[in-house]
């Protein structure tokens, strides 16, 4: 047993290590003074947004799309909005739930017509990624969508469980136990690689 726990804490580093690398190369940046309009929240958000999606869908054009949606559902509710915290909220858990609808269209797609290979990442973003961080990023691509969401919200959002839980509509518990679930699973595909 005790061997196993080393494992998945080695899987758990290895996963915080290259989510953390991530969102590190995408820092949020630092708060406007005064209130933000909808242009200031795209411009400061929006390509972490499409790379959190692009965890999420594994592909870039549909991430893009994905998050295009996000900020035109904030456009349309522009005027009920708190505050621009709120915004950010808003629009993770409208890029989750988008990000949900597409694997649920793939899946539907997939029954009706044979697998086709997926689009793979571009060539320049897994060269930026050392041989490790690849192969984290490969294995988390083979995870079921909420195992993925919830270590690419907590390792690559860096969002606490609470956080999680609100953006995903799933509760505390859940996460912390999708999370175990989805670091074992991860060592088994990596470990199998």
């Amino acid at each position: 047993m005790t061997g196993r726990n080393s494992d998945e804490q080695g899987v758990e580093r290895t996963v915080e290590r290259t989510l953390g690398h991530l969102r590190t190369l995408d820092r949020e940046p630092a708060a406007a003074s005064g209130p933000l309009t909808l242009e200031d929240l795209y411009r400061q958000h929006r390509m972490r947004l499409v790379r959190l999606a692009i965890l999420l869908v594994d592909d870039a054009a549909t991430a893009e799309d994905v998050v295009q949606e996000a900020f035109t559902g904030l456009y349309r509710h522009w005027s009920r909005l708190r505050d621009s915290a709120a915004a950010v909220g808003y629009l993770r858990t409208a890029v989750v739930n988008g990000s949900r609808s597409v694997l649920r269209r793939r899946k539907t797609a997939r029954e009706y017509t044979p697998p086709h290979a997926t689009t793979a990442r571009s060539a320049e973003s897994l060269a930026m990624l050392t041989a490790e961080h690849q192969a984290v990023v490969t294995a988390l691509s083979q995870l079921p969508p909420r195992q993925r969401e919830v270590l690419v919200l907590r390792y690559y959002g860096g969002l606490t469980e609470a956080e999680i839980a609100s953006a995903t509509g799933i509760s505390r518990g859940t996460v912390k136990s999708t999370a175990s679930r989805a670091l074992d699973s991860l060592q088994k595909i990596m470990t199998n690689s």
